[in-house]
């Protein structure tokens, strides 16, 4: 009871209405408070030296380890018009099944016989080929033997030249030797006319010396001539030898010229073959790709594009395929702080959406509901929402997974870290400090080595 001016505090109370005084402790009973006190103190003293487990937290979803296990979208490599669907939503299709069939839009490839078009022009082209390769093989032979046609001219010429070289030498002897008898008869006739002034010959022998004097002088102008006439045939002949070289080298020019004409024509129409060729091979690609089919084993799980009729273009997303087979992982992200935490290798515990669990984070022995997992790969560079990816395999060592999971599904991950006492995780929670660095049985077995 409390009391004031040596009179109870309750009774004045009661006296003016108060009620509350009488709940209030008696002094008297101080004892029992103080026991509360101290057990509180003792338990909040355990509690702050229990152990616990830190954590890092981060929410993920499943996909799959491989990319080819992953949900994908189908494609159109061309556009066109949707003509015919094969498959519904759900349905399990298998690798090569037909997915829909579409029809041309473009109107150069409307020609139904279009591959046989560019297949007779090839044909027609590489009959061209074979008459160019014709044409460079007969002037081939044209050039040949125009050189050897201008080997004989050039020898037969020469031939030539020498005989009128010989000619010219035999004229010229003929020349001196009729000079030097043209001088023997004038010398005679001078003796002769001497002798007839003194009457020693008759006049008809005279004019007989006289005679033989004008058919010595006829002879020698006779042997000049033919000697220069030879002399000229002789610079005609080496003038027609430059002439036939001439001549023959034109021809074989122009023979070569109509030759490289022919070669570089040839190499056109092979190139146009070649083209022609790439044409009808793409031509003959797109053809098959009218009908999509599935790249392999899965659930056709969304269509892009509904109905008949409408048209699609290159690359536009048709259908969502989910494959049969997939190897199970989780994408997680977390927080830069947190990332030099995170290492191949790091055990994470996960909570799927779905399935019930009762999770405690500081003592994760006493959870339930949560299944292991194995850090198999981090992200280099941050993603678009400021945390960095990690993916996570299921642990082989610890429990299955649930083989109801899907890709896409939510989970949420609890990196399991060091172990320390309550009252440090709180005292570090306060100042904001990061949780203390992991080191795995691995590092500690380095380390031991």
């Amino acid at each position: 009871m409390i009391y004031e001016n040596n009179q109870p505090v309750p009774s004045r109370a009661a006296k003016m209405g108060f009620t509350a005084f009488d709940k209030v402790y008696d002094i008297t009973e101080r004892r029992n408070m103080k026991r509360w006190l101290i057990a509180a103190s003792v338990l909040g003293v355990v509690i702050l030296i229990l152990p616990w487990t830190q954590n890092i937290r981060g929410k993920g979803q499943l996909t799959s380890l491989q990319p080819s296990n992953r949900p994908q979208s189908i494609q159109s490599v061309i556009g066109g018009r949707i003509e015919k669907w094969y498959v519904t939503e759900g349905q399990l299709v298998h690798k090569g099944d037909t997915i829909l069939h579409i029809s041309e839009i473009k109107d150069e490839y409307f020609d139904p016989q279009l591959l046989n078009n560019v297949q007779n022009q090839i044909g027609q082209k590489e009959s061209a080929v074979g008459s160019y390769m014709q044409k460079v093989s007969a002037l081939d032979s044209q050039i040949d033997a125009l050189n050897q046609n201008l080997s004989l001219k050039l020898s037969q010429q020469k031939i030539k030249i020498q005989q009128l070289q010989i000619k010219i030498t035999t004229d010229s002897n003929e020349w001196v030797v009729a000079r030097r008898n043209l001088g023997i008869a004038e010398e005679q006739f001078k003796r002769f006319e001497d002798l007839n002034k003194q009457g020693l010959i008759s006049e008809t022998d005279l004019e007989q010396r006289e005679v033989s004097v004008q058919n010595a002088r006829a002879k020698a102008l006779d042997t000049e001539n033919k000697w220069m006439m030879a002399r000229q045939e002789n610079i005609n002949a080496r003038t027609e030898l430059q002439s036939i070289a001439m001549d023959y080298q034109e021809k074989i020019n122009k023979s070569e010229s109509e030759k490289y004409s022919a070669m570089s024509a040839m190499y056109d129409t092979e190139a146009q073959v070649t083209k022609l060729q790439n044409a009808w091979a793409n031509y003959n690609a797109r053809t098959g790709m009218y009908y999509i089919l599935s790249p392999q084993d899965g659930y056709i799980t969304k269509a892009q594009i509904n109905g008949l009729g409408e048209t699609i273009k290159e690359g536009q997303e048709i259908v969502t395929i989910m494959p049969l087979q997939s190897d199970l992982a989780v994408e997680m992200y977390v927080d830069p702080m947190d990332l030099p935490l995170i290492h191949n290798g790091e055990q994470v515990r996960f909570i799927f959406d779905g399935w019930p669990s009762f999770f405690f984070s500081g003592w994760p022995g006493v959870s339930y509901g949560t299944f292991g997992g194995k850090v198999v790969a981090i992200d280099n560079n941050i993603s678009s929402n400021g945390k960095f990816r990690i993916l996570v395999a299921p642990d082989p060592q610890a429990e299955p997974w649930p083989t109801g999971l899907r890709v896409g599904g939510g989970a949420q991950g609890i990196a399991l870290l060091n172990d320390v006492a309550i009252g440090y995780e709180l005292w570090r929670q306060i100042n904001g400090f990061p949780p203390d660095y992991y080191k795995t049985s691995e590092s500690n077995n380095d380390k031991a080595k």
